[in-house]
């Protein structure tokens, strides 16, 4: 194990953390059963590669890596790849700081002081608790600016494809993007229910109800959260695909009524706070 990394065990469900890539998730196995994409904590190189990470102070697309915000102008900077936009916040981008660490349960703390990829300071925390039968995992983040903050939150687990790997998910509209990924209409989506290596989606959903299911031929997973919105991308040539609960609408902070599309507006001191449950099920 690297002594950079974490690994929380209950019953057959075993977690390993690598705090210092961005607080993520390097793999959680039943057994030696990957339930995430998965790698061994000392071979990870970086987070992107990760079974999660968090996202933080914004999910997915920033456009253009610019917003307007109480008649203020602000930048962010490039962090993905060749895209026009900043994407996924920055906090699966910085070294976390262990707060505590138990047997099966651990929190890891980022304090960002605001800087060229992200204006306004904030204090976020990850809180993560592995039972016999799942994983709880809890993300707050808390505006320390001396102004109000535009926030957001989310996961980014990414599962394997494997053989009759299949998505049930009850929704009611999916956001159509332009070809940079930002999105431009809302359409009619009546649910996910499919073999994943038939469906074609990298969206924002609304009117997600109920867990969302997911099954293979090895695995039962129910996944639910206090979060409103879901990321769906199921990418045809790779061996993952990815069910990302988020509070807002990609780029939400471009639109008409940012708060009516899931972004938070945190007054000082304020903190807000999500959770995510994986239950874990052999077949």
């Amino acid at each position: 194990m690297s002594d950079n990394s974490l690994e929380l065990t209950s019953g057959a469900l075993r977690l390993a953390l690598r705090p210092d890539l961005g607080g993520c998730i390097a793999g959680f196995w039943f057994d030696t059963l990957p339930i995430l994409r998965s790698t061994e904590p000392g071979d990870l190189q970086a987070s992107r590669p990760s079974g999660c990470y968090p996202l933080i102070p914004y999910s997915n697309r920033l456009g253009y890596r610019r917003f307007r915000w109480h008649g203020h102008d602000h930048t962010t900077q490039p962090n993905f790849d060749d895209s026009p936009h900043s994407v996924h916040g920055l906090g699966w981008q910085r070294p976390w700081t262990v707060e505590s660490a138990r047997a099966d349960d651990a929190v890891l703390t980022l304090v960002h002081p605001g800087d060229a990829d992200w204006p306004f300071a904030f204090e976020a925390r990850q809180a993560f608790s592995l039972t016999a039968s799942g994983l709880n995992l809890g993300l707050s983040i808390t505006n320390t600016a001396a102004e109000p903050a535009p926030v957001g939150l989310g996961w980014h687990p990414y599962f394997p494809k494997r053989p009759r790997s299949r998505l049930h998910i009850e929704l009611t509209e999916r956001w159509e993007s332009d070809a940079t990924g930002l999105p431009t209409r809302k359409v009619p989506q009546p649910g996910i229910d499919g073999d994943v290596a038939h469906l074609a989606f990298d969206h924002c959903f609304e009117g997600w109800s109920g867990p969302a299911r997911l099954r293979d031929e090895k695995l039962g997973l129910r996944i639910t959260s206090s979060l409103p919105y879901l990321v769906v991308f199921t990418p045809g040539l790779k061996d993952y695909y990815c069910v990302e609960p988020v509070s807002h609408v990609s780029n939400a902070i471009h639109m008409a009524e940012p708060a009516q599309h899931g972004l938070r507006t945190l007054m000082p001191g304020e903190r807000f706070e999500a959770w995510m449950k994986i239950e874990v099920s052999p077949v």
